[in-house]
């Protein structure tokens, strides 16, 4: 039976990119409505019925692409919470190719411009992210980190289900 539920498709973090991002959305995000870890998502809704094909596609371009370099530049209010920026070149690029091999299959909000993102805190008062905003921008330091893979999940309305690890580069 082919399982049509949605594909998401993620960037990998290295472990203490991870664990910091992680440690704050657990800390900041409402916890009765924070079901997922902490992810940059690079598509919203992938062919669930055509998993193979997209698992096929992914891995096919990602072994072209070193593990991208990913700087984070800095915070942003996105309304209801707050977001760390994330700017990479090279994975815009690779995304840019992953669009074009999906456009077929690409929701509006996939096919619409993309500012690559990680929420650490969404669903509160306006009010509450600015505070959050003020106090996380306060102490910010930009850094670097190398995203190792891209992560594709299986979205049936709730928490995630991890479908498959695609790593960057040839020899990972």
């Amino acid at each position: 039976m082919i399982d049509a539920a949605p594909l998401i498709l993620t960037l990998a973090f290295d472990e203490p990119t991870f664990a910091r991002f992680d440690g704050e959305r657990r800390r900041y995000f409402p916890e009765a409505l924070n079901h997922i870890p902490a992810h940059a998502t690079l598509f919203h809704h992938l062919p669930g019925d055509r998993e193979r094909g997209v698992i096929e596609t992914i891995t096919a371009l990602a072994r072209t692409v070193p593990p991208p370099e990913v700087a984070v530049t800095g915070l942003r209010v996105t309304g209801r919470g707050v977001a760390y920026v994330l700017e990479s070149e090279a994975l815009v690029r690779f995304r840019a190719r992953l669009a074009q091999e999906f456009a077929s299959h690409l929701t509006a909000q996939d096919g619409q411009g993309w500012r690559p993102h990680v929420t650490v805190q969404n669903k509160v008062s306006p009010d509450k992210a600015r505070a959050l905003h003020a106090d996380l921008s306060a102490g910010f330091a930009p850094f670097r980190f190398s995203a190792p893979a891209t992560l594709l999940w299986r979205y049936r309305g709730g928490p995630w289900d991890a479908a498959a690890c695609l790593p960057f580069g040839e020899n990972t």
